[in-house]
């Protein structure tokens, strides 16, 4: 089959679709943090909690960290070497490209990598950014390289290494979607009917969209997604797929916290929903870290941050977690030790990378083995 050119692609007619997380990586893409007003001056703790991501990763998989210059680069490969990683890997499994970013939020500015597995072929799916519904864009910073992370990553490859960047031209984030690999994905009403994202389309023409360009077969629309959220409810903090039939999910167990309801609502969707094939869900409660809240600087009032262990990732040899030094976060880790006995699970303290409204998937993402 003669694959068409990108611009003329609908890739599930060609038999392209979305991988689970869980399976072969090629690589994982991160961008390094440097913005101190994303993280109100807690920068260096933020940072640390990267390093520790590369190291955990690079074990198993080619880590690739998008930097803004050069002294970037020799700063972030000598604390590595001083956090016991060897010199011998950096240029290897952790590689460091020399590419201008806003911040780090690649899950949601960078590609989705969708596979053909018969014809061994990769592309990618550049979605529109809008600054989660314009809330950080501005004339005077209109987040011009953010916008165009896609299109620069593929540029990093030499031209006969490129995949096929398919533009779907409606606005989407990576962590408002998840799937099972098999045909079911994962999103919710708050974040993709949202109509600071595509005010013209309806839940059947984004379906359209999901099925046709990410290869699915069946959506699950949960409702809305933890408090302090401010990207309109991404799923990635409230359920996701641990395998093809068995979904974790977070659940507030306290009446009185505001997550109460809506988790809970959640949960029943999700244990009355099926998969592409008819099948019912095995869906396994995860507990939520508690408040994780501060006075933002500049404001008198307490912010509450969307803090929740359904943030992990799942890299080929390690489970990354977001803890917060809560009584529940080794429950948290058992569950996923038990989902994932063939990987190790490390829990990562990001109370501080929350501030800046998101935690460890957030920051990354996959790019499938073919």
């Amino acid at each position: 089959m003669t694959t068409p050119a990108p611009s003329h692609l609908v890739p599930s007619e060609f038999g392209y679709h979305m991988p689970a997380e869980w399976e072969k990586h090629e690589g994982t893409w991160l961008a390094w943090p440097k913005n101190p007003l994303t993280w109100f001056h807690h920068l260096p703790e933020v940072q640390n909690v990267w390093l520790q991501m590369i190291k955990e990763l690079s074990s198993g998989e080619i880590v690739n960290v998008l930097v803004d210059r050069g002294s970037i680069k020799k700063e972030i490969a000598q604390s590595l070497i001083a956090l016991g990683v060897d010199p011998k890997a950096i240029g290897k499994s952790i590689k460091l490209h020399i590419l201008p970013t806003r911040d780090a939020w690649l899950r949601d500015t960078g590609p989705i990598f969708i596979v053909n597995r018969e014809e061994k072929k990769k592309a990618m799916l550049d979605w529109i950014f809008n600054a989660w519904g314009q809330k950080y864009i501005s004339d005077e910073d209109p987040l011009d390289e953010d916008t165009c992370v896609p299109r620069m990553i593929n540029e990093l490859y030499p031209a006969q290494l490129r995949f096929a960047r398919i533009e779907p031209g409606i606005v989407l984030e990576g962590g408002s979607l998840d799937t099972n690999g098999k045909g079911t994905l994962l999103t919710t009403r708050q974040c993709l009917l949202n109509k600071n994202r595509n005010p013209t389309l309806n839940q059947q023409q984004i379906e359209d969209y999901l099925k046709k360009y990410l290869g699915m077969q069946k959506i699950i629309w949960l409702n809305d997604g933890v408090a302090g959220d401010d990207t309109d409810g991404h799923v990635d903090d409230i359920a996701r797929f641990v395998n093809e039939n068995t979904i974790v999910c977070a659940f507030e167990d306290d009446p009185k916290d505001e997550n109460y309801k809506a988790l809970a609502e959640n949960y029943e969707t999700l244990c009355n929903a099926t998969d592409q094939d008819g099948k019912k869900f095995n869906v396994i409660k995860m507990p939520m870290p508690g408040v994780v809240e501060a006075v933002i600087p500049g404001q008198k009032h307490t912010q509450r941050f969307p803090a929740s262990y359904i943030n992990f990732y799942i890299g080929n040899e390690v489970v990354l977690v977001p803890i917060f030094g809560h009584t529940n976060d080794g429950e948290a880790l058992k569950i996923l030790k038990d989902a994932f006995p063939t990987r190790r699970v490390v829990g990562l303290r990001c109370e501080h990378v929350v501030w800046g409204f998101g935690s460890l998937h957030c920051v990354s993402q996959q790019e499938p083995m073919v």
